[in-house]
């Protein structure tokens, strides 16, 4: 194989869900493109990793000091949405139900990753609760262990904020399980999140 080829399939093998058969489908397919398209997309991918930031309110990735959700004056801002990732945030944005703002932690607590609540952006979520202007917090985390062990410190440390109502998505079984292939957990969590028909 070309030593060139061979380069470029361990580079694409970085990326996460890329094995060596996709990478090599990835680069023979590049092969076949305009060499402009490839300029511009390596460039864009550089521009994108040297030029983004995250936001100073949510953590959300932008390109300016503030997000643009965190710009747009017509959101709630009384609505914090706590998300893991900013994939989670933009899976929420996607559905076009939630208009309140957003608080990206940027990951959860999980020792055996050496990964601790002072690796995440808790303190930051508790320094805009310090404002009062914020009602409710709606933990939107997920149903892992560590999304547990997250959703339980959290708990624990909103609790200093006795006028801020903090909820949690709705956990239990998805559209299209059938109940019999359903864990005990989601059942149990299915349970106590019942709702009125």
């Amino acid at each position: 194989m070309s030593k060139l080829l061979d380069n470029v399939c361990s580079e694409l093998q970085r990326l996460p869900g890329i094995g060596r058969r996709t990478a090599l489908r990835l680069a023979m397919h590049m092969l076949k493109m305009d060499t402009e398209v490839v300029d511009s997309l390596s460039e864009s991918i550089a521009r994108f990793r040297h030029d983004i930031r995250h936001c100073q309110s949510c953590n959300n990735l932008s390109d300016e000091a503030l997000c643009p959700i965190c710009s747009d004056t017509r959101r709630d801002r009384s609505v914090v949405c706590v998300v893991e990732q900013v994939a989670d945030l933009m899976s929420i944005e996607n559905t076009g139900q939630y208009h309140g703002m957003y608080h990206v932690l940027g990951g959860v607590i999980s020792p055996m990753q050496g990964i601790g609540p002072s690796d995440l952006k808790i303190d930051l979520l508790c320094d805009k609760l310090l404002t009062g202007e914020i009602r409710e917090v709606i933990v939107a985390i997920s149903t892992s262990v560590e999304g547990e062990t997250t959703l339980f410190y959290l708990q624990n440390r909103l609790k200093a904020f006795p006028d801020v109502k903090v909820t949690t998505i709705a956990r239990g079984i998805g559209f299209g399980d059938e109940l019999e292939y359903v864990d005990e957990l989601t059942i149990t969590h299915a349970l106590l999140n019942r709702r009125e028909i």
